[in-house]
């Protein structure tokens, strides 16, 4: 699968972006963090994965994606190897805030902000920006959800198991390496165990730092419907409040 790469702002000029917003003024903010996603993943994985929804949504609906941005709060992984997580929403905050006010000032209409990292704190931090922004009497409205928040998904929400494994999947396969992952017929997981459960927080555990159903067997094939219901669910919400 290839993903568009027409919307993305840092690949245009000036006037190709205002040709794209004069069509469509739908801005799309991704974000992410740097978190340790085991050894199968890359730690930019939240980012990668929400901007790789963005722009699958702006081939839908026009408009633009700004790059991801990799600042987040929240979750269970802060001391893991390469996780940079903030300690500061405020700090989060007035950046978008920012932002938001700079795509009003060019002629956005609607933004969506879109976090692929869905601790309960990130999703907190989005929805208060976009809470704050509509008291504010601007032309331009905002909606904000994480993709822990997708409806009715085919496969459930994750930290690094088998939905993240295959969303990344689909929008780039070559970072995606089950492979990596202690060998599943010599090391199974506890038999009947929580696999969102503390357990998998041990570093002996052959999917330590995995929350989610085991990813080392993976069906590929469940890759593209999966992308294709979050990216027609983000793209509705350009359109709709």
């Amino acid at each position: 699968m290839s993903i568009p790469t027409t919307s993305s702002v840092e690949r245009l000029s000036p006037q190709e972006i205002q040709d794209r917003l004069g069509a469509s003024p739908v801005a799309y903010l991704p974000m992410g963090s740097l978190e340790f996603h085991g050894p199968h993943l890359p730690i930019g994985l939240d980012a990668l994965t929400a901007h790789g929804v963005c722009a699958g949504a702006a081939d839908l609906t026009g408009g633009v994606v700004l790059p991801a941005v990799y600042q987040a709060v929240g979750g269970e992984h802060t001391a893991y190897p390469w996780t940079i997580m903030s300690s500061s929403p405020d700090a989060i905050s007035t950046l978008l805030g920012e932002t938001l006010a700079r795509l009003a000032d060019f002629g956005v209409k609607r933004t969506v902000i879109l976090s692929g990292h869905f601790a309960d704190g990130q999703r907190d931090l989005i929805t208060r920006v976009a809470e704050r922004w509509s008291e504010r009497a601007t032309t331009m409205s905002v909606v904000a959800r994480t993709l822990g928040q997708a409806p009715q998904p085919p496969v459930t929400p994750d930290h690094a198991g088998r939905f993240e494994s295959l969303l990344l999947h689909a929008i780039d396969p070559a970072l995606v390496h089950p492979e990596a992952l202690p060998d599943v017929t010599h090391h199974p997981a506890p038999l009947g165990e929580d696999p969102f459960g503390a357990d998998r927080h041990r570093p002996e555990h052959p999917l330590h730092g995995v929350f989610g159903p085991d990813p080392r067997r993976l069906d590929r094939a469940a890759a593209a419907p999966l992308w294709e219901h979050l990216v027609g669910w983000v793209a509705g919400l350009a359109t709709r409040d």
